[in-house]
């Protein structure tokens, strides 16, 4: 993994709204909420910036449908273009909210570094 993929911990509080940054503008088709997308990923903690998921320590993209995701993600996603590589800070309410998933603690606002690889129609 390279410092490109993944995000630092964030600074100052974090915060309540989602917040997506376009690293890469992609080429391809933008994807909409009825989509199942091909991803490569890494998802860290804004607070501390530790890893939870990564697509690319697993050497493969992901492929989820975005009506079956947390919804700061599916919202981050829509809209994105094929080959494009975008970050996304998820408030809590947007995430997993005040459960824990794994290796998330409730809570926690979510950093995620994504490159938007297919879209599956």
């Amino acid at each position: 993994m390279t410092a490109a993929t993944q995000a630092q911990a964030g600074t100052g509080q974090p915060p309540s709204k989602l917040v997506t940054q376009d690293i890469v503008v992609g080429s391809g088709p933008a994807a909409t909420p009825a989509d199942t997308v091909d991803v490569q990923y890494t998802g860290t903690l804004y607070s501390n910036g530790t890893v939870f998921d990564s697509s690319w320590s697993r050497g493969e993209p992901a492929t989820f449908p975005l009506n079956g995701v947390v919804p700061g993600f599916a919202q981050g996603i829509e809209g994105m273009q094929v080959g494009g590589r975008r970050v996304l800070v998820i408030p809590p309410d947007l995430g997993y909210g005040n459960r824990s998933s794994g290796p998330i603690p409730g809570g926690s606002t979510l950093v995620f570094v994504v490159d938007l690889v297919g879209i599956n129609t």
